[in-house]
């Protein structure tokens, strides 16, 4: 079943392409010439004729037919074409098609094929076999060419392969539907590695038709098909495991991807395998998450780059080989076949298209008979239809006179179709409103461009500030980077105005975005280092699938499929636990007098006994294999019974033991239970065997015996106490690797969702739509929240482990990070960034000062809660402050107050519930602790909880005497958290992480008393957000309450709360000299009853 070309058979294998040799001497030179020509040129044309592919390759095949004519009638041209003509036709398959294979396979989206793999696969295996059946009747009914049936069968599955390069390229132009590209290109994938396996059978040994009624045959193919899957598998985790590591350098991951895809298919064939069908394989295998981005965007731009110019240099070679044919043979019937031939192709394409409908309609809810008319048009013919159309020829028992017109049907029908086939599919997908924008869609799209007109007319409004600039027309400039929302060409106007856009319609849509906007936080997450590229692959996955369900928001009960495989791991550790073995000993205290008790209760109990038990039943494994091998067994009979005897008298003494010491006890251990009846069935076994002796005519005893010698193998039983224990910790392991990985996944999709509700925000239109979709993001959020802890109560030291990872991941991210940025700004050459690159230290990078935990430690209690316990109550003063370390709680309270009272605020006669899960990490009651004011809310425990107690004594003890910062920096985390809850927007482009905070003052907290002042410089401070208390404007007393950002035009403010929180964040250093530019954005300097920041330090 081999098809590679080394193990080809010399007396069977063609020497030249053509099957004409040269009646000459022949010198092999300037053949690289000529394919360098041809490169440059294919390069030139495709410059020139930028949005016409079929021309250029039309022109290289006139190109190479007029040269193969020059090469027929002159022998200086003839010997530079002579290496192309001298190739075997494999040869010439395997040094274009692996890398054309490969991105192909490499831009298919897997989940999408995997959802649709069915459907897929029933449509090439449908498409295949009509195109083989009805083509091959055609050219055996009208070719007048004297081809035998074998030709014509081959050269019908040669022409019926759909292109996987050429068949989507219009309408990936056109915005049609990856879902639908996808299953184009599916099901051109699949026919050619049907193909593949049946030529490579084909060429490996000669298989011809009539052996295919045998059934070895079909196991072959079959082994041949698993074989080169699996080993095209394990191709891609090699590829995946040399691109994981995070120091690798670029060049080399290029050349050894590129170099595995081209030794992946040459071992497959090597080995007798499909090599075509492995690359599909591993191309399926490796998504975007596989390479980083960087080397995703080199690794892309180069298989288009070679894929172009392999193309190229294939239509120019077999129009050279068209051209070594005689003229002769070319008559006007040979048009008339080409007309027949390609309509016959698109004929059998329509009737495929027809037969799989039904099946695609039910499948997805947007098929239609649209659909259906467009994917008709995609059976274009390619370069892999001509790399296997010399095997037509080479592969036939009868031989044909003129070999080069297989090669030239197929190389017309392929750039008829690629011209005709693609100009009528985009056409008609045009046409039949399949490229029309939904009006939701356009709403949305309009939104987001009025969006970005805000920034650049913000970014135009700052860049008038600054003095380089002064002397531009701004008019002109405004004029000029104006964007309006202008539909393409291809969206349909009619009926805009009869289309009602309701309710449903703007969710679904939005439903889209929210998913699109998953998936790209989730890459994120994963290029960060935040996710891990399991968990990122399994959450793409899952919003990949859940995109095609109409009305379905991905919620992490549809993402944990990993909960129902942890589920069956925990049900397999309690069978497991069950059935483990445990050796109590019991309280025996033998007679003084009764020696042998004692003897035997030592032996018993002895560690000896139980290696002796565990080493008859592996010692019996020999005369077991003897008895169930029926010659050996006829030859040893007596043998077999003396034996028989020896090990039963072994069980019996071992049972015997056992029931003497424990009695009773004896059967609550189950493998005793076990091993009793072993002995039962063995006593039962021995009198069988003795009465078979005793009456050996009775055929119904007979029987029975044979049966119960059969049952011997149930003695090896007590054998698999052995390896329950290493059961148990592989399932452990197993147990918290599923543990990791949720968690993992809950705190990405927890990320994605709150993403997802800033971004919904900027582009929403109808603010009720913005409602529901906030209500049903948070419902989701919540729940993940709320899953979250529950992974952290059930597996602790996994989160802390995997929390552990995540800090390094990040450091190291960080590290390279700064890296990049000195390389960048030449502080260090390129290769001194190499070296370091390589030799990052972790322990040279700045850790941040902390408090003295092991301060916070001593002065601090476990404290232990179980399900619905009251951590606190509204109402009551507070205790302490409370660090959650496992489980989780929930905070039920009224709308916060930030300090006002409902007097100073009439415009809230009345306050919503609010509810928010706490986990691991969070801190309880801090703010009441501060301002020692009774505790707004109520904390019941949702599940078992653990968290770290500090008396209120306590924590100001420690403020006075170990942590004078504490306090402040306590202050500030409320007030970032604060902000970045309800000012998230606008905060979008600060970094305002809370050690930077602290490192680099780039926010800060100022403290205002009633009737104190502040001046605002909106120099330095580029926003000023209260987030405690409230503050009037001192020059138009408007009154300003938490949380809430204070305008640029206010210049002062004054609190008139008992105490009131700034957060004060700073501008840059480029924002303030663009200020200084412009006094309409210049504020003063603070003032000197600004006291409270440096109290703070």
């Amino acid at each position: 079943m081999s098809s590679y070309f080394w193990a080809q058979n010399k007396s069977n294998r063609p020497d030249l392409l053509c099957g004409q040799p040269a009646d000459y001497l022949v010198e092999e030179k300037h053949f690289t010439t000529l394919v360098c020509f041809i490169v440059v040129l294919g390069g030139l044309l495709k410059m020139c004729l930028k949005n016409s592919e079929v021309t250029v390759l039309t022109i290289l095949s006139l190109l190479g037919f007029v040269i193969g004519q020059m090469a027929y009638s002159s022998v200086e041209v003839h010997q530079i074409v002579y290496p192309l003509l001298r190739t075997s036709s494999f040869s010439l398959y395997s040094y274009f098609s692996p890398l054309i294979i490969f991105m192909v396979a490499l831009d298919v989206d897997f989940y999408i094929l995997k959802n649709m793999f069915w459907q897929v696969l029933l449509t090439g295996l449908i498409s295949f076999s009509t195109a083989s059946i009805i083509l091959g009747y055609v050219v055996i009914k009208f070719n007048k060419a004297s081809w035998d049936l074998q030709s014509c069968l081959l050269f019908s599955i040669t022409l019926g392969i759909t292109d996987p390069l050429r068949s989507v390229n219009s309408l990936k132009t056109i915005g049609i539907s990856k879902m639908y590209i996808d299953l184009i290109r599916g099901e051109s994938l699949i026919i050619c590695s049907i193909t593949s396996v049946f030529l490579g059978n084909f060429r490996g040994n000669g298989i011809r038709f009539s052996i295919f009624r045998d059934l070895h045959v079909g196991i072959g193919l079959s082994l041949d098909i698993l074989g080169s899957i699996i080993f095209g598998y394990w191709c891609a985790k090699i590829i995946r495991c040399i691109l994981a590591d995070v120091f690798s350098n670029m060049l080399t991951n290029i050349i050894l991807c590129f170099s595995m895809v081209y030794m992946t298919f040459y071992i497959v064939e090597l080995l007798g395998m499909s090599g075509t069908l492995a690359l599909v394989a591993v191309g399926l295998n490796l998504d975007s998450l596989t390479f980083k981005p960087k080397i995703e965007f080199v690794i892309t731009k180069f298989l288009r780059i070679f894929s172009c110019v392999y193309e190229h240099l294939i239509y120019t070679f077999f129009g050279i080989v068209i051209g070594c044919g005689e003229l002769d043979h070319y008559d006007f019937y040979t048009i008339t076949f080409i007309v027949i031939l390609f309509t016959t192709v698109n004929l059998v394409r329509l009737l495929t298209i027809l037969l799989v409908s039904p099946i695609l309609m039910h499948s997805s809810y947007e098929y239609n008979w649209r659909w259906g008319v467009v994917i008709t048009w995609s059976g274009i013919k390619g370069v892999f239809n001509l790399l296997l159309a010399p095997d037509i020829y080479n592969l036939a028992e009868q031989k044909v006179e003129v070999p080069e017109m297989f090669i030239l049907y197929v190389q017309v029908i392929s750039l008829l179709t690629m011209g005709i086939n693609s100009y009528v599919m985009t056409q008609s997908a045009r046409k039949l409103d399949l490229c029309v924008l939904s009006l939701p869609r356009q709403m949305a799209l309009q939104n987001a461009t009025q969006h970005i007109q805000e920034i650049v007319q913000n970014t135009i409004t700052l860049s008038k500030a600054e003095k380089i600039l002064t002397n531009v027309n701004w008019t002109l400039v405004e004029d000029k980077t104006r964007i309006e929302y202008i539909p393409s060409s291809h969206v349909s106007h009619k009926d805009m105005k009869k289309e009602s856009t309701t309710d449903e319609a703007l969710i679904e849509e939005a439903r889209l975005h929210v998913a699109t906007i998953q998936m790209s936080s989730f890459e994120k997450q994963r290029n960060n280092g935040i996710l891990e590229i399991e968990a990122a692959r399994i959450l793409i996955g899952a919003a990949k699938c859940y995109y095609s369900i109409q009305g379905k928001f991905m919620s992490i009960y549809d993402v944990s499929t990993y909960m129902r495989t942890r589920s069956w791991l925990m049900k397999f550790k309690t069978v497991l636990t069950f059935l483990e073995y445990r050796k109590e000993k019991i309280h025996f205290i033998p007679p003084e007098s009764n020696a042998f008790l004692t003897f035997i209760f030592h032996i018993v109990f002895s560690e000896e006994f139980e290696y002796t038990g565990q080493i008859i039943n592996l010692i019996y494994i020999y005369p077991m294999i003897i008895h169930l091998w029926p010659m050996a067994r006829d030859l040893n009979v007596s043998a077999l019974i003396s034996i028989n005897y020896y090990f039963m008298f072994l069980y019996v003494l071992e049972s015997t033991l056992k029931i003497i010491i424990l009695k009773r006890k004896y059967f609550r251990q189950y493998w005793n239970t076990l091993e009793f009846f072993i002995l039962v069935i063995g006593i039962i076994d021995i009198f069988c065997v003795y009465f078979v002796k005793l009456r050996p005519d009775n055929l119904a005893l007979i029987q029975l015996t044979v049966i119960m010698g059969y049952l011997r193998i149930i003695r090896f039983l007590p054998l698999f106490k052995i390896i329950v224990p290493i059961l148990i910790s592989i399932a452990d392991v197993q147990i918290k690797k599923r543990l990791s990985l949720m968690y993992s996944i809950t705190k990405g999709y927890i990320k994605s969702q709150e993403d997802a509700k800033l971004l919904i925000k900027q582009i929403s239109i109808h603010e009720s739509i913005y409602q529901k979709l906030y209500e049903i993001l948070e419902t989701n959020k919540q729940d993940a929240v709320k899953e979250l802890g529950l992974i952290e109560h059930e597996g602790r030291d996994v989160v802390i482990a995997l929390k552990t990872k995540q800090a390094i991941r990040n450091v190291i991210a960080k590290a390279l990070k700064n890296l990049t940025f000195l390389c960048s700004r030449g502080i260090i050459d390129k290769h001194e960034s190499t070296e370091i690159n390589k030799v990052i230290l972790l322990d040279s990078i700045c850790i941040i000062p902390q408090p003295s935990w092991r301060e916070i430690e001593k002065n601090s209690k476990l404290a232990c809660f179980d399900y619905g316990d009251i951590i606190c109550k509204g109402g009551e003063m507070p205790q302490g402050i409370y660090l959650i370390i496992s489980g989780m709680a929930i905070l039920y309270s009224l709308s916060p107050t930030f300090g006002i009272e409902s007097s100073q605020r009439p415009d809230r006669k009345s306050r919503d519930m609010f509810t928010e899960f706490c986990t691991t990490g969070d801190i309880i009651g801090e703010l009441n602790c501060l301002l020692k004011r009774e505790i707004e809310y109520t904390v019941i425990c949702e599940t078992s909880l653990q968290a770290c107690f500090i008396s209120l004594e306590d924590l100001y003890e420690g403020f006075d005497a170990f942590w004078p910062s504490l306090e402040y920096k306590i202050w500030l985390k409320l007030a970032l958290s604060t902000a970045y809850q309800y000012f998230e927007s606008s905060l979008i482009d600060e970094d305002l992480s809370f050690q930077k905070c602290v490192m680099f003052n780039q926010a800060y907290v100022e403290t205002l008393s009633s009737y104190n002042e502040m001046t605002i410089d909106n120099m330095t401070m580029k926003f000023v957000i209260i987030v405690y208390g409230s503050v009037i404007d001192t020059k138009t007393e408007e009154p300003y309450f938490a949380p809430c950002i204070i305008p640029t035009t206010c210049e002062q403010v004054q609190g008139t709360s008992d105490l009131s929180k700034l957060l004060i964040i700073q501008a840059s250093e480029l924002t303030q000299r663009n200020s200084n530019t412009n006094s309409t954005l210049v504020f003063k300097q603070p003032g000197d009853n600004i006291t409270g920041r440096q109290k703070m330090r």
